[in-house]
């Protein structure tokens, strides 16, 4: 029914359980600690259930059980006047068990069609108000036997989805059971026929308030006999014959209010109905587009009559009907409750306005129409604003749901409207909406938590949250035992740790371990509360203090019991976006290791790689990735099959997005740092879907295709299969016209490995099965490969400086070459004692291209400050290059960059105090 945005970016010990603790009647407590003892037991009856009162149902209950004076004072019936049921999954063993408690029962909420089943069992005979949503499934028959047993009822709301189940039928059955009966508005009845309205009209001579809202067919000429009615609404409702309404409802003797919005009510039938009524003085007409669209029509004043639409100045026409109080603000509404002239006719108009105009607001945002933007910035968010001030509780949540909704552009890619959320923010609606999240009461906990969340994805919205409390509201409210509020208030969190300024206030406020918490707690039959808790935990575990607060938290084993068990994509694409992060700070904590060592874990992320849903394949690539970075982890990714799924996703992701492209080929990068699950990569077909990725046009999957290319070409075998499938022209693609340098470097590499003349070794021994039938020419391939590795290593060369750094050995000249030839990023990679060795060995090789590439690459792996240039040098020690480097910079066949390349690595182990093997 109401739309939500969805964003995509405690500490363990003993705790000492008093009594149940809200964000309501949560207060900091300073001072020194008392040492007396406190026997609650002793407080007074009166105080007792003052407290009661001020719980929900399920924590009175709890409270209630903590001693026979407090069980007996828990069903006092003064305590059980009204019950919310909706956060509840209210069944008939449920409600039996409430029956003693509801003999006096007056006021029921219930949400769904079990529930409505279960209202029997309640045996509150005494009921006078039920008001249901979420009845789709509701039947006649179930809301027959309902109004039977409650012939005292005084007030029926079912909606505001529609009642798709629900007849005539049903409706002469309520006027013939509940001869009481004031007020009646269902939603979404198909067809209101004349019996059933004639039906109400004689046997509830009482009923003053009707609603028929979004149904398909009403009969006018009956309803227009109603003449106790004095509120009636058809907003929404279809077919409407407006002359048979504009020349009959005129004349009900006591039509105080009518809202005819939503509908395709004309000019005329509106000036009749306001011309021609004498009891009229509210007419609602708001979404009307035939009205709208009506250039002749202009609206004037009739004498004590308010017409209410877009078109119209609401608060002003509002103020007409308090004559006394038209100075004292904007909030009209506000001013009528602190009004101390009490009018009773009054009370109802402005209570009736306050209902149908939440109602109204609400579906018109849920409708995300275009062409309102003028309308909610001038008057629809005010009204919602001042509407979630209203005492009236379903007004409140209406109201609070309208500002989640009416913000939200598209709900799939988590955009919201920044000027729409900036005017909640101007008119004080962040503190209003914090002020309801504190509140007992759960629906209206629920919808503020709701509304603070979507207006959260605007960043200015989310720092005033943070500055006025919310976070510690939001991080409360996901302890709380109701679903509904603990997923709304983890969705709060979820957007505002998108914001890298919030995320150490919600670990400070216990927002980690309340999320965890939460996973544990609806492990199943959750998944909304489930996907918002994990999707903050991937937001949180993205900062590297957090990450080690998610960890001791218990927030692996939650995050990997959700990426093993649960089955809805949403939770699952979080939970291993969660684990993703965790895992990408290797250098700084234990968590890449502690993922990896969780049972299942590893197995789990390698089976969402083959799930059918995009977001989850690609978020399990980017942890199998990270995780990859553990040598551990690497191999136990492998013996989990991991090299056959990351082939096969890459093999079907030629026309996915470019993040989940990039993620599968660096996976691949990561798991082909080991020889043998190069090997295997190589084996399992993995070199023609990197080729295919390598021309892709997104830079960032250049660099992770490169990367497992250049890998695999460390093998001769693999090598030469990349030679024979093309793979060449596409690194030679790369290597010279990538935007980005990394891919650039790493390309240039994967063909120096090609062509240092290992793999011609090994094509003399014969070539791989999979291609005997290929002739390809190795020497072709070979001069395309130097001729634009040696174009690529004279980018980085500015011969002004190199000729400068030649004729003097100062420092100052090797620095400002090796400013000019820096790849920024190369510093992060890490080479095996191998690959040193390698490049060591390519400094002696008759091409002068290759030596070249060689002591470019040895200067990226040990520039000063490079994340592994101090393990780099060491490497270079055991292979005694220093002996091989002074030989290069002394060669006088070498090329000029050779010699300066390696003049500067040798600078480069001097700074690093690796003494040179002679």
């Amino acid at each position: 029914m109401s739309r939500r945005v969805r964003r995509k970016v405690a500490r363990k010990g003993k705790e000492k359980v008093v009594l149940p603790c809200y964000p309501e009647i949560e207060e900091e407590v300073s001072g020194s600690v008392q040492n007396w003892i406190v026997d609650w037991t002793s407080l007074p009856d009166d105080t007792v259930i003052q407290l009661f009162s001020c719980l929900n149902y399920r924590d009175r209950a709890s409270l209630s059980s903590t001693c026979k004076t407090w069980r007996v004072l828990g069903i006092s019936p003064c305590l059980w006047t009204s019950l919310d049921l909706r956060a509840h999954k209210c069944n008939d063993a449920m409600a039996a068990s409430l029956a003693a408690r509801c003999v006096n029962l007056q006021k029921l909420r219930f949400r769904g069609a079990e529930s409505a089943d279960a209202i029997l069992h309640l045996q509150a005979r005494n009921l006078r108000e039920i008001s249901g949503d979420y009845c789709r499934k509701i039947t006649d028959a179930t809301l027959s036997v309902i109004v039977a047993r409650h012939e005292a009822l005084e007030s029926l709301q079912l909606g505001p989805d529609f009642c798709e189940r629900i007849s005539s039928d049903a409706i002469k059955a309520i006027a013939i059971c509940c001869p009481k009966l004031k007020k009646l508005r269902l939603s979404g009845i198909r067809d209101v026929h004349a019996d059933a309205i004639i039906a109400l009209t004689k046997h509830c001579q009482n009923l003053t308030d009707i609603g028929f809202i979004d149904c398909l067919n009403i009969d006018e000429m009956a309803l227009g006999n109603v003449l106790s009615v004095r509120f009636l609404s058809v907003a929404g409702t279809s077919n409407m014959k407006w002359g048979v309404v504009s020349h009959l409802w005129h004349k009900l003797p006591n039509l105080t209010g009518l809202d005819v919005s939503r509908t395709d009510i004309g000019s005329a039938a509106v000036s009749r109905l306001l011309s021609s009524s004498q009891s009229l003085k509210v007419l609602c007409a708001l979404n009307c587009p035939v009205l709208e669209d009506d250039t002749n029509f202009a609206p004037r004043k009739y004498k004590n009559k308010l017409l209410l639409a877009r078109f119209t100045e609401i608060m002003k026409e509002i103020a007409f009907l308090l004559v006394d109080i038209t100075k004292k603000g904007k909030n009209m509404f506000l001013d009528w409750r602190n009004s101390k002239n009490k009018d009773k006719s009054l009370d109802d108009i402005m209570t009736w306005i306050e209902w149908i105009l939440s109602h109204t607001l609400l579906r018109i945002a849920e409708s995300n129409q275009q062409g309102l933007d003028v309308f909610w910035l001038k008057q629809g968010a005010s009204l919602l604003l001042n509407l979630m001030q209203s005492s009236q509780e379903d007004v409140q949540e209406r109201a609070a749901t309208g500002l989640a909704t009416f913000v939200v552009i598209d709900d799939e890619n988590a955009s919201i409207d920044c000027g729409r959320a900036e005017a909640v923010m101007r008119d004080g609606g962040i503190r209003l909406l914090l002020n309801l999240a504190k509140s007992w009461r759960e629906g209206l906990q629920s919808e503020a938590a709701k509304a603070i969340a979507n207006l959260s994805v605007n960043a200015n919205v989310a720092k005033a949250v943070a500055e006025e409390g919310g976070i510690n509201i939001l991080a409360g409210l996901a302890r709380s035992m109701n679903r509904l509020v603990a997923e709304e208030a983890a969705g709060g969190l979820w957007n505002l740790s998108v914001g890298e300024e919030h995320k150490g206030a919600i670990a400070e406020a216990g927002g980690v371990k309340a999320l965890v918490d939460l996973i544990f707690k609806w492990s199943s039959g959750g998944d909304g509360v489930l996907e918002r808790a994990a999707g903050a935990l991937a937001n949180l575990a993205a900062d590297d203090k957090c990450s080690t607060e998610v960890a001791v938290a218990g927030g692996v084993q939650a995050l990997v019991m959700l990426a093993r068990n649960c089955k809805f994509e949403g939770v699952q694409e979080q939970a291993a976006r969660a684990l993703a992060n965790l895992a990408a700070h290797g250098d700084s904590n234990s968590n890449n290791a502690a993922v990896g060592q969780e049972a299942g874990a590893l197995e789990a992320l390698v089976q969402l790689t083959q799930s059918p849903h995009e977001g989850v394949r690609q978020e399990a690539a980017g942890a199998l990735w990270n995780l990859s970075f553990d040598d551990r982890n690497r191999e136990a990714i492998a013996a989990a099959g991991g090299v056959e799924a990351l082939v096969a996703l890459a093999q079907g992701c030629s026309n996915a997005s470019p993040g989940l492209q990039e993620r599968a080929a660096g996976a691949l990068w990561g798991l082909s740092v080991s020889e043998a699950n190069s090997i295997a990569i190589g084996r399992e077909g993995g070199v023609v879907p990197l080729i295919a990725l390598a021309r892709s046009e997104a830079a960032d999957v250049h660099e992770t295709a490169a990367g497992a290319l250049w890998n695999l070409a460390f093998n001769p075998g693999n090598a030469l299969r990349i030679v024979e499938e093309g793979g060449v022209p596409a690194l030679v693609n790369l290597c010279s016209s990538s935007v980005s340098k990394m891919a650039r470097f790493m390309a240039a590499l994967a063909l120096a490995y090609m062509f240092d003349g290992r793999m011609d070794e090994f094509a003399l021994i014969g070539t791989s099965s999979e291609s005997i039938s290929k002739s390809v020419s190795l020497d072709g391939s070979r001069r395309m490969a130097l001729k634009h590795i040696e174009a690529f290593v004279l980018t980085f060369s500015d011969q002004q400086t190199f000729s400068a750094a030649a004729a003097s050995s100062a420092p100052a000249a090797l620095a400002q070459v090796t400013e000019g030839a820096r790849i920024q990023e190369a510093g992060h990679l890490r080479c095996s004692g191998a690959e040193i060795g390698r490049f060591v060995t390519m400094l002696r090789n008759p091409s002068s291209v290759l030596k070249a590439c060689a002591a470019f690459a040895l200067l990226q792996f040990t520039i000063p400050g490079g994340r592994h240039a101090m393990h780099h040098a060491s490497l270079m020690q055991n292979a005694g290059a220093a002996r091989v480097l002074r030989a290069a910079a002394a060669a006088a066949t070498a090329p000029l960059e050779a010699k300066i390349f390696a003049r500067i690595v040798l600078r480069n182990l001097e700074h690093h105090h690796i003494e040179p093997s002679l």
